[in-house]
């Protein structure tokens, strides 16, 4: 197992073809002694040119052995031939056994010092194993057969004497070091922080990382080795995460800030955005399973709680209704015995479980914190917390105090340091870095803004912090400016992320939508931006449009006419309808999409060839028009000429919310006067959705008070 990963881990690491060593199964005698003394006679002057600095002896003894099959193989080239089949095979298998070598030596000079340490007893038995083959390889080889001169023959011997007796070795200095490294990550685990004097001295003597670039790249592979884990190398994930908290505090502790990183800037080391607000943002219209979304604000639960009529809602969502002063339950209609809230605990965990398997990040409220949870916080992890918050102590002082490129760096190392786990985020804030990053947002630099921004972004995923930047004076105006006058164009992205990130708080909705600009760069935004652009827009402006008092603002600030612009956008289409079905709610917001040419044609093209959630959002979207818009507006939704098969079709294979829209649209339609001339084949569509005119005024009215009329998610 370990094998097969450390040979897979090198052959993502530029290691040369399998074609490159396969066996030469069709090569003549000559020819085969010849390929395999050229392949040795490479591989000792590739090793020779090679710095290593770990697992010294083994490789110099491996690479000894292979000298001397190279002065065996040199001395049939020139004296022997017609090898028997014995012969032939032992050879074929000593060029396999050369493949082998090769790939761990190259393993050895390609891999980062800390890596190397940590695997020293797995690599040491590669080593070991590879003795063994290369004594059972002279056990079998016919030495009698090939004619070998006396010193030839004499070193051959000599060499399957030592193999017969090779045993396992362990270097005791290597293994030194390897237990020294484990000995600061516990005192970390222990809370405490290792001496200062202790780590210079083990980087920068013991493992000659002299410079903060060497730090980087040792953290970049141990970052590597956890995304390519898959649980059958040790040291484990949770701890390779240790050993990364622990290097870059070093790096920053040992060699500082000013550094060639700055010129570097953040491009070297991007990857692309996954676990982020930004990946949640492209995961947020995936089809989520209804049960798992509150039926009051359809967003995804985090804490499903169970109120006295047996429904489910999330918390934070239910507690809002019932401080609104509402006794009902909003989904049945019936009166609450009680207001008390039952965790929902077996939902919950469906809920998580179905995150992981998405890679959807969740992280449960604090509030739904149990002692279980509690103790599954494995000690592993506790010393790459407190690594990390040493490090977050570091960053926070040069971002206070530090020269301009340092300052840059600190953002940079917050940002990737924000970038998973709410740990991580809650105590960066805790240690007061938003006020400085605050202050970076209006930086000259456009590599200190977009890292600042990006920095509030992630950190603005931990609901606590959604309070502390809004709190902070100035912040959101700030992040604003940034979406509108941003140095760069992943600056301005990122702040219409991290709105759309704030506007999850739904007191905060109606502030960020009155903040000077915001909508109308997010208008802006949905209207010119780039497609991951668009998207982060457009999502900030459905969350804004949530909020009924939104409404005027949107209308003013154009976003009305930029959502309605983006119907027929791939990407973004869906979350437009969605919006638009939320603003033709109210009068003035039905008639403002109204006066929009295109409006009706965007919705009645979504419904013919948009996703099924798409069609649920634009039949909705028109239903509302018809309600709210007003007759002229009702005229133009009645005289599309294709709406009646549109309707019919949705109402047959539409999704259940679908059919149900359709049905009350077209119900709408037959009351029109002269509708039923237009229509008339639509009674069979409303049979098959479960509606009937004896009751069309009471679906009617039910179908337009259920909260659950827009479909679109929203994490």
């Amino acid at each position: 197992m370990a094998t097969a990963a450390i040979f897979s881990s090198l052959r993502r690491r530029r290691s040369p073809s399998l074609e490159a060593f396969l066996a030469p199964v069709i090569l003549n005698d000559v020819d085969l002694v010849k390929t395999v003394t050229r392949v040795s006679s490479d591989l000792i002057s590739s090793f020779s040119r090679s710095s290593v600095q770990f697992q010294r002896k083994n490789s110099r003894a491996l690479i000894r052995k292979i000298e001397v099959f190279v002065i065996l193989l040199e001395f049939l080239s020139e004296f022997s031939s017609n090898l028997s089949s014995t012969s032939i095979l032992c050879f074929k298998e000593l060029y396999l056994l050369l493949y082998r070598s090769k790939i761990l030596l190259d393993f050895i000079s390609q891999s980062s010092k800390l890596w190397l340490l940590l695997q020293n007893q797995s690599i040491s038995g590669h080593f070991h194993d590879l003795n063994r083959e290369i004594s059972t390889l002279l056990d079998v080889l016919p030495i009698n057969e090939l004619n070998l001169s006396d010193d030839v023959r004499e070193q051959i011997e000599l060499l399957q004497k030592q193999s017969r007796k090779s045993k396992l070795f362990i270097d005791k200095n290597d293994e030194n070091l390897r237990l020294k490294l484990y000995e600061f990550l516990d005192e970390f685990d222990k809370g405490k922080i290792p001496d200062p004097v202790e780590l210079r001295q083990f980087f920068w003597e013991k493992l000659r990382i002299r410079d903060s670039k060497s730090c980087r790249v040792e953290i970049v592979f141990l970052e590597e080795q956890i995304y390519h884990h898959e649980g059958d190398v040790e040291p484990t994930a949770s701890v390779l995460n240790g050993f990364v908290a622990l290097t870059r505090y070093c790096r920053f502790l040992l060699f500082g800030f000013e550094s060639d990183d700055v010129e570097l800037g953040f491009v070297n080391f991007k990857k692309p955005r996954k676990g982020l607000i930004t990946q949640e943002i492209a995961d947020t219209f995936i089809t989520i399973p209804k049960d798992f979304c509150c039926p009051i604000t359809l967003d995804l639960m985090r804490d499903p709680v169970i109120v006295s009529t047996g429904q489910t809602y999330d918390r934070a969502s239910i507690t809002r209704w019932t401080d609104e002063g509402h006794t009902s339950c909003p989904k049945t209609g019936q009166m609450l015995a009680h207001t008390r809230l039952f965790p929902n605990l077996a939902l919950r965990n469906l809920i998580m479980q179905w995150c992981t398997a998405h890679g959807i990040p969740f992280d449960p409220p604090e509030s739904a914190d149990t002692s279980a949870e509690l103790a599954a916080m494995a000690s592993s992890t506790r010393a790459a917390v407190e690594a990390n918050k040493a490090t977050a102590g570091l960053l926070i002082q040069q971002l206070a105090n530090g020269s301009q490129g340092a300052k840059t760096i600190a953002a940079r190392e917050i940002r990737l340091l924000a970038k998973t786990g709410k740990d991580n985020r809650a105590y960066i804030a805790e240690a007061g870095a938003i006020p400085h990053l605050r202050r970076l947002l209006s930086s000259s630099n456009p590599i200190a803004q977009e890292n600042s921004v990006t920095a509030m972004l992630n950190l603005s995923i931990y609901d606590k912090n959604k309070n502390r930047i809004m709190d902070e004076e100035g912040c959101l105006g700030s992040i604003v400016e940034v979406l509108r006058f941003g140095h760069t164009t992943e600056a301005r992205e990122n702040a219409a992320a991290t709105l759309f990130s704030l506007s999850a708080v739904h007191e905060y909705k109606k502030r960020i939508a009155d903040e000077g600009g915001a909508v109308e760069a997010l208008a802006g935004l949905l209207r010119d931006g780039t497609p991951r652009g668009k998207k982060d827009a457009v999502t900030a402006l459905f969350n804004l449009s949530t909020h009924t008092d939104n409404c005027t603002r949107m209308i003013e600030a154009g976003a009305v006419t930029a959502l309605v612009g983006s119907l027929g956008v791939e990407g973004v289409s869906e979350e437009a309808a969605g919006a638009l079905a939320l603003i033709v709610r109210q009068p003035m917001g039905a008639k403002a999409v109204g006066q929009e040419e295109m409006a009706v044609a965007g919705l009645i093209g979504m419904m013919r060839c948009g996703t099924p959630r798409a069609k649920e959002n634009a039949v909705a979207a028109l239903l509302e028009l018809c309600r709210s818009g007003g007759a002229a507006t009702m005229e133009r939704v009645l005289k599309a000429p294709a709406l009646a098969g549109l309707l019919q079709a949705l109402q047959i294979y539409g999704t259940k919310r679908a059919r149900r829209k359709a049905a009350s649209l077209a119900r709408v339609f037959h009351r029109c006067e002269g509708a039923a001339l237009q229509f008339g084949g639509l009674g069979v569509g409303y049979a098959f959705a479960g509606n009937s005119t004896a009751n069309n005024d009471s679906s009617f009215a039910g179908d337009v008070s259920l909260p659950m009329s827009i479909s679109v998610p929203v994490l």
